[in-house]
């Protein structure tokens, strides 16, 4: 029997979420508080994800750190130990004047397990880049302790693309993730087409990762986001498989077109129409995301 299940799960895909947030309920909040003004307005605690994840058969996840925490990690880190070999986590950098900076950093991941590092631009102090000095301190030491960077560009990868391509420069062995398609939208101008020119240029960086998650942010259609499957076709072409992530962005993908849809439905649709092979399927929706965590997902969680 055990042979025959251990068969089984060698055939299935391993489906890894790289992209998702949780957070307390309002009840869990009295032990875990919201930072002021960042109280969420959807449900997003943990028992809420795993009936999601049971539903769409996903076997872990790459926890973000909401910003509803800012820079309070307790919740994810008790979601961690909870369920350790299910949960993988994704610390937020705090590059705040007079914040935690590498020395938080480097706590989180040593003491808390954190395995990569959310670059969120915007929290930067006024005029300053991610290039400045705790910017670049916290990027070469993540490489140095073998975690990830993850860029969120919500305003627009030609906003940041610069202070990213100079950091994978200057650091080539700290690897990188971008969110999102790069919050690439399918080009309808000048400045779009340069955007998504730019991100597609990044793959000539060996440690350059690119997560296909958030369809409905980047999209101009409902379900099931047509316009974005060639963004999808041209990432691997552009990356290889191996360098591209799925992700769904869960809580909020629940109240656009649902867990299940993002994680199963739409992989399935997409799998009959595009040019990619069943093996490149497999790298994109887990295998790339096991490589490049290695060891983070415990086999006993990927086999149950």
């Amino acid at each position: 029997m055990m042979a025959k299940r251990e068969e089984a799960a060698a055939t299935k895909t391993r489906r890894i979420d790289s992209h998702l947030h949780v957070w307390a309920s309002p009840k869990e909040a009295n032990q875990f508080p919201y930072f002021p003004g960042q109280e969420p307005t959807l449900p997003g605690n943990v028992d809420y994800l795993l009936e999601n994840m049971e539903e769409a058969e996903v076997d872990g996840a790459l926890i973000i750190q909401p910003i509803n925490h800012k820079f309070d990690h307790s919740y994810v880190s008790s979601i961690i130990r909870k369920y350790p070999g299910k949960y993988v986590g994704c610390c937020l950098a705090d590059p705040t004047d007079g914040g935690g900076g590498v020395r938080e950093m480097e706590r989180l991941i040593a003491q808390e397990g954190y395995r990569a590092v959310r670059f969120n631009p915007y929290l930067w102090p006024a005029g300053e880049n991610m290039t400045n000095k705790v910017g670049k301190a916290m990027f070469s030491r993540a490489g140095e302790l073998g975690a990830v960077v993850g860029f969120m560009c919500f305003k627009g990868l030609l906003l940041h693309i610069d202070d990213i391509e100079e950091l994978c420069l200057e650091f080539p062995a700290t690897a990188v993730m971008i969110d999102h398609f790069g919050f690439c939208k399918p080009a309808q101008s000048k400045d779009e087409e340069e955007a998504w020119r730019r991100l597609l240029s990044l793959a000539r960086f060996p440690q350059v990762y690119v997560k296909t998650s958030a369809f409905f942010r980047v999209s101009r259609q409902s379900f099931p986001y047509e316009d974005i499957w060639p963004l999808v076709q041209q990432l691997v072409e552009a990356f290889g498989a191996k360098r591209v992530l799925w992700g769904s962005d869960f809580p909020f993908v629940a109240a656009e077109c649902g867990y299940a849809k993002a994680c199963q439905e739409l992989p399935s649709i997409m799998a009959t129409k595009l040019l990619l092979s069943s093996e490149e399927w497999e790298w994109v929706l887990g295998r790339t995301a096991l490589q490049l965590f290695a060891g983070a997902w415990q086999e006993s969680i990927l086999v149950s």
